[in-house]
């Protein structure tokens, strides 16, 4: 009897634990996740320190923490043009305590150049957020005689083979922008590549290459100085740092809109409201007016996007690459 009376118990929790656990899942996961985050999140930048990446990280990091009540750990991992460290985060448990904060090279624009990659972007990362949107602005050195778009690009045709432009490597926001510039305009251009866009800056300052599509901050010094002739801006509004630059589209090239950004990523699969707490901690951060005036001073501009906004955005981001790479033939194995 004894036993039996054992037996029926045993039977009894189990039938209680199945009956919790069924119960458990029909709670909604809104409910299962508000504790979320319940310790710190890692936010990896596959970038070096001291860029953009880094400074967006820092300056997010501190408001999501006190938004979130738990740190926000930066995490550099640079190399491979941003894919080492994106690749750790598409390989991380979907749980949310990993977060990759990239640009548009990892993301959207290296599944066109190479060959082989260790992540799908578009299958392996969940969109979170926007960040910051960081315009170029195509500079000249003071010799060449262009002080607008219009008066480059004839300069150019008059020239065909003759100006150059500088960028740091292949494949980068620059190299792309100017074969959108080359191809649109039917002009040809020499690309010259160097280490670093500081190096690039400092060669068409020096009279050493004729132009660059740079970043703002590096660019920026000379162009007040007057070592450097800012002639377009990159993307489809100007920016305040440079109100009277007019818009590349503005001088001539339709559509033009090509900046560098870098956006907040998850693992796929993650919970879908744990993509919307981390959504809406970095839309209160972007409206913070200390954090929107930190960005700016670096040349970023704060872009507030839902998760599926920035998912629609990635997915045209990398359409319009496919298109720019494939039409100049662009190619790294």
């Amino acid at each position: 009897m004894a036993h039996v009376q054992a037996g029926r118990r045993g039977l009894l929790r189990s039938a209680a634990e199945i009956c919790l656990a069924g119960a458990l899942s029909m709670v909604p996961s809104q409910i299962l996740a508000q504790g979320y985050p319940a310790k710190p999140v890692r936010v990896i930048v596959p970038y070096a320190a001291g860029g953009a990446g880094d400074i967006m990280a820092r300056v997010y990091g501190q408001k999501l923490a006190e938004l979130l009540a738990q740190p926000f750990v930066v995490d550099l991992r640079p190399g491979a043009a941003g894919m080492l460290g994106t690749a750790a985060v598409a390989k991380s448990a979907p749980d949310g305590y990993v977060v990759l904060l990239g640009a548009q090279a990892e993301t959207t624009v290296n599944q066109n150049l190479y060959s082989r990659m260790s992540y799908d972007p578009l299958k392996d990362l969940l969109p979170v957020a926007m960040a910051g949107i960081l315009p170029l602005v195509l500079v000249v050195t003071p010799a060449l005689p262009a002080s607008s778009v219009k008066e480059y690009v004839a300069l150019a045709r008059g020239r065909p083979g003759e100006l150059t432009y500088g960028t740091a490597g292949h494949g980068t926001t620059a190299h792309l922008g100017m074969e959108y510039l080359r191809r649109a305009m039917g002009i040809d251009l020499v690309h010259v590549t160097y280490k670093g866009g500081s190096e690039v800056v400092t060669a068409v300052a020096g009279g050493h290459v004729m132009s660059f599509l740079s970043g703002i901050p590096p660019a920026l010094p000379h162009i007040q100085s007057g070592r450097l002739r800012a002639i377009g801006i990159s993307t489809k509004d100007r920016v305040h740092v440079l109100a009277d630059v007019p818009t590349l589209a503005e001088g001539g090239i339709k559509g033009f809109d090509i900046a560098n950004w870098f956006g907040y990523f998850v693992p796929a699969g993650t919970a879908r409201d744990v993509v919307a707490r981390l959504n809406s901690g970095v839309q209160t951060a972007i409206k913070d007016p200390e954090v929107r005036k930190i960005l700016e001073r670096q040349g970023i501009v704060p872009a507030a996007t839902t998760p599926d906004e920035f998912a629609r955005f990635t997915a045209s981001e990398a359409k319009k690459y496919a298109q720019i790479i494939r039409d100049s033939g662009i190619r790294i194995e």
